[in-house]
């Protein structure tokens, strides 16, 4: 009996995580392209009753808190897949702007919203700040640049972010150059930051 009730309680937070993930899911589409939308409409995108969905979330508001710390956890999951395997810190660097032009791509609703409750350009939480610091830390030890402004770094960095994130996947500062956008962004802000903007990362 003890058993059939613990399974039963597994089954029950399974099934609240499983609709979770589907009402964040469902409410960065339906918000990114308006962001008015009720969440009766989110629920119905999601394929879930409103009911359900206020059982998950009591009111707009919670929701639009919770996509923001799902953002921030994947920002700070980010940082730690780029530098998982001790990659030298270039190479890190350039993965994680990789792992940022997903995000931005998949999360653009939840990126603005970040941005507007934070109030610094990109979004960043404190955390996130502080692990794209020792990034930069990290390049500066290996010799990579020679910038040691904490923010100016990262202002450059989500300026650079931000610029080409505008550029149409034909852009000349691409095709000419064979780059990726992350590859692009890479090489602007090493350069910018005092390292060697011309080498191969």
């Amino acid at each position: 009996m003890a058993t059939a009730g613990r399974d039963t309680g597994r089954r029950l937070r399974a099934d609240a995580e499983h609709n979770t993930a589907r009402i964040l899911a469902a409410a960065e589409e339906v918000l990114a392209a308006d962001p008015a939308a009720s969440l009766e409409r989110i629920g119905e995108a999601a394929g879930l009753t409103r009911a359900t969905v206020h059982r998950r979330f009591a009111s707009r508001r919670a929701l639009l808190e919770a996509l923001t710390e799902q953002l921030n956890q994947r920002y700070l999951t980010a940082l730690d897949q780029s530098r998982a395997d001790g990659a030298p810190p270039l190479v890190a660097f350039r993965r994680l702007t990789e792992i940022v032009f997903e995000l931005k791509a998949g999360h653009r609703f939840a990126m603005e919203l970040m941005s507007d409750e934070t109030g610094c350009h990109g979004g960043l939480t404190p955390e996130v700040a502080a692990g794209l610091e020792e990034v930069f830390a990290q390049l500066r030890e290996a010799g990579e640049i020679t910038a040691t402004g904490a923010d100016w770094c990262r202002q450059v960095y989500l300026a650079l972010l931000q610029e080409a994130d505008q550029l149409p996947e034909d852009a000349t500062d691409l095709v000419q150059a064979g780059r990726s956008k992350a590859e692009l962004v890479v090489r602007a802000v090493v350069g910018a930051l005092g390292g060697h903007g011309s080498r191969s990362t």
